[in-house]
């Protein structure tokens, strides 16, 4: 089975339909209000009704448990990635599957930190200071050691040009791409999502 391919940081119905007709099986839109690529519930319902047959997951930071899930009601979200400090507690008892965060630091403990969480799955970002994700820096695959593969996501400045590697090295359950797919933050570059794609399914 080929890797699960998630384009991040959606903001339009058009980018969402070039991704969705490049192979992608998840979309992802950001509900943080300080990213470049952040998405207004409005405008999240016009991507939804764009491609009706794709999953959307929607990426919160910090963000309250009611806010989440008026969002998550109104725009349709598959999924709910939370990408800050949230608790275990925090990712839990929602009717979405869920995606646990972490921002990975040389010589963090990520095993120990992931099997916290129960939530269906966990990605792996690299860390930079005062970013949340979406940074475009590169992650040690290394850092993945002990984290289980059938829950990874695979994250933190994957190119087309770089994806393959990486999913030979870890074998992720999926890989997750924003800034790696863009001419400028936010706005998709439609052949590198299409290569991108092309690349890590065929790895």
């Amino acid at each position: 089975m080929s890797v699960v391919v998630k384009i991040c940081g959606v903001r339009t119905a058009e980018d969402a339909r070039a991704a969705a007709d490049a192979g992608a099986d998840l979309l992802g839109l950001n509900f943080v209000p300080s990213s470049p690529r952040y998405v207004d519930p409005a405008a999240a319902r016009t991507v939804a009704r764009a491609v009706p047959a794709t999953p959307l997951v929607g990426v919160f930071v910090n963000a309250s448990r009611d806010d989440v899930a008026r969002i998550a009601t109104g725009v349709g979200l598959a999924g709910l990635q939370f990408h800050g400090d949230e608790s275990p507690d925090d990712c839990r008892g929602w009717t979405q599957w869920t995606i646990k965060a972490f921002r990975a630091r040389t010589g963090d403990d990520l095993a120990a930190r992931a099997a916290r969480y129960d939530t269906t799955y966990l990605l792996l970002d690299s860390f930079v200071p005062g970013i949340a994700g979406g940074s475009g820096v590169a992650i040690d695959p290394a850092l993945a050691r002990g984290v289980p593969r059938e829950r990874l996501f695979m994250a933190g400045g994957l190119r087309p040009d770089t994806v393959a590697a990486v999913v030979r090295r870890v074998h992720p359950y999926g890989v997750d791409v924003a800034s790696g797919v863009e001419r400028s933050p936010g706005v998709k570059d439609h052949g590198k999502i299409q290569e991108f794609i092309r690349r890590a399914k065929a790895a």
